[in-house]
């Protein structure tokens, strides 16, 4: 019962970050949205920043859920890439971006918000450079970058399409989700060598 609880709220949560953003959050509206009463926020998360950060750690873990099982397939890179184009248009839809950006933009300013997010993040790093390091052996290098050195241009070009898109910027002026699935292309070429 205790759990169902803590995941009607933490659904609320991450229905209201979306609809408000963080600077916005109510926990009484949370509550409200849940059906609970607000004791069971404070009972189950102990504060508002405890309950952005475990939904924050809840969306992280199913990211990187299905990120492993994407990754641990035997099929080509580049397919993998293209999949994970594809689940960026899915993460969009869902709101998990928007979660992660604005948790990123919290946490310049709170740092037990940026402890969180960096640990989340690193958990998607290091599976990238456990990717790179599988692509070492099957391309037969890397060019000049180290695995971990290609999973953070990997990641990072992620990031930052993910926060330009939620910005608004024009495709067209900035074409993010172009360029990103483009790098499929240069996979495919250096895994048909």
């Amino acid at each position: 019962m205790a759990e169902f609880t803590a995941d009607r709220i933490l659904d609320a949560a991450r229905r209201s970050l979306l609809s408000v953003g963080y600077g916005g959050l109510s926990t009484r509206q949370i509550a409200e949205d849940a059906g609970v009463p607000l004791s069971q926020i404070h009972y189950h998360f102990g504060s508002k920043r405890q309950l952005i950060l475990a939904l924050l750690d809840r969306e992280n873990a199913r990211l990187l859920e299905r990120q492993t099982r994407l990754f641990r397939d035997e099929v080509p890179l580049w397919k993998q890439w293209e999949q994970a184009c594809d689940f960026l248009e899915d993460d969009l839809a869902s709101g998990y971006v928007r979660v992660l950006q604005e948790m990123m933009a919290a946490g310049w300013s709170d740092p037990e918000v940026a402890s969180a997010v960096r640990r989340d993040l690193r958990g998607r790093y290091e599976l990238l450079t456990d990717v790179a390091e599988r692509a070492l052996d099957r391309l037969g290098g890397l060019g000049p970058f180290t695995p971990a050195e290609a999973a953070a241009l990997a990641g990072n070009a992620f990031l930052g399409a993910e926060a330009l898109i939620l910005l608004g910027v024009d495709e067209r002026q900035v074409p993010s989700r172009a360029a990103l699935r483009r790098v499929a292309e240069l996979i495919r070429t250096a895994e048909a060598r």
